[in-house]
């Protein structure tokens, strides 16, 4: 119990300081661009880990050539994901992109209950409705409070792009779920991260984006690069490790705790503000986490 809470404390932590990051560099990066090195970056790092630690776990993919489908489809879905994803916070704030995540918290815990037993069972418990219910609530106010003063056609776009974002992820979590109980987490972010890297490069190049590269400063492309691995390791590496040992449910639910994190540090870095009423929203949010999470943790 106490290793699934530090999991969880570190996603709470780490994403915190991860959406002001990629926030920064949506500003200064196109999204192609952007995400083909991040993407690249992280993906070759897990390859290092996976060559040093995880060879025995390659030897599945030439046994079980489904696997592999399967992984390119991630890939795809991860792509689509991120695309929309980073253009969203372009037009939004780290902010709005990490408390976003609250509206595919029902669907994406209706889609993982159709498709796999376990998660069917979580959803049985009378206090996950009751905690989910709470934690909604008090996410929504927190977002709704904290985008009053960004209203505008920017604002709508930027919300229209994560909507769609949060919408493919729910798909892409099911995927995540099936690999993951043939592969380790890390053997699936190191081909996701590739696979979605090569993918990004193809179009940057093919669009003629890639080119903006040569006008970026040494030391801000560096800053990328390391942002990607630092953005793999948290965002894609936790998260799937998080899927596959304590189930969707439970990271929708902790995702909702993510924009508190948030918050504080892009308060901090990017000088967004937080309001009394926001102060409300979380204790609502921190409340309805732990109410949720109570009966699995036991």
């Amino acid at each position: 119990m106490s290793n699934d809470f530090l999991i969880r404390f570190s996603y709470f932590l780490l994403m915190g300081f991860g959406f002001p990051i990629m926030r920064y560099m949506s500003i200064h990066f196109e999204t192609l661009n952007n995400n083909a090195v991040r993407f690249i970056s992280g993906g070759l790092l897990f390859v290092f880990i996976c060559v040093l630690k995880y060879r025995n776990e390659l030897v599945k993919l030439l046994r079980e050539p489904a696997i592999i489908f399967y992984l390119l489809l991630l890939a795809v879905f991860m792509t689509a994901n991120m695309y929309f994803f980073i253009n969203g916070l372009k037009y939004t704030s780290a902010l709005a992109g990490s408390v976003f995540g609250i509206i595919s918290m029902p669907l994406a815990v209706i889609m993982a209950a159709i498709f796999f037993r376990d998660e069917r069972e979580k959803v049985k418990q009378k206090n996950f409705y009751i905690g989910s219910a709470l934690a909604i609530i008090g996410s929504l106010l927190f977002v709704i409070e904290g985008n009053n003063a960004s209203g505008g056609n920017d604002f709508i776009t930027g919300s229209l792009f994560l909507g769609t974002a949060i919408f493919i992820q729910s798909i892409q979590n099911l995927f995540v779920k099936k690999v993951s109980k043939k592969l380790n987490a890390v053997v699936i972010s190191a081909f996701t991260a590739t696979l979605s890297g090569i993918f990004y490069l193809i179009l940057a190049k093919d669009s003629g984006v890639i080119y903006q590269l040569q006008d970026v400063s040494f030391g801000l492309l560096i800053g990328l690069i390391f942002a990607g691995m630092y953005g793999m390791l948290t965002g894609m590496l936790l998260a799937f490790y998080i899927v596959q040992k304590q189930g969707i449910v439970v990271f929708n639910i902790i995702q909702l705790t993510v924009p508190l994190s948030t918050a504080l540090i892009s308060y901090v870095t990017l000088g967004e503000t937080i309001s009394v009423y926001q102060g409300f929203g979380a204790a609502i949010v921190i409340v309805g986490c732990v109410f949720s999470l109570r009966k699995n943790q036991q």
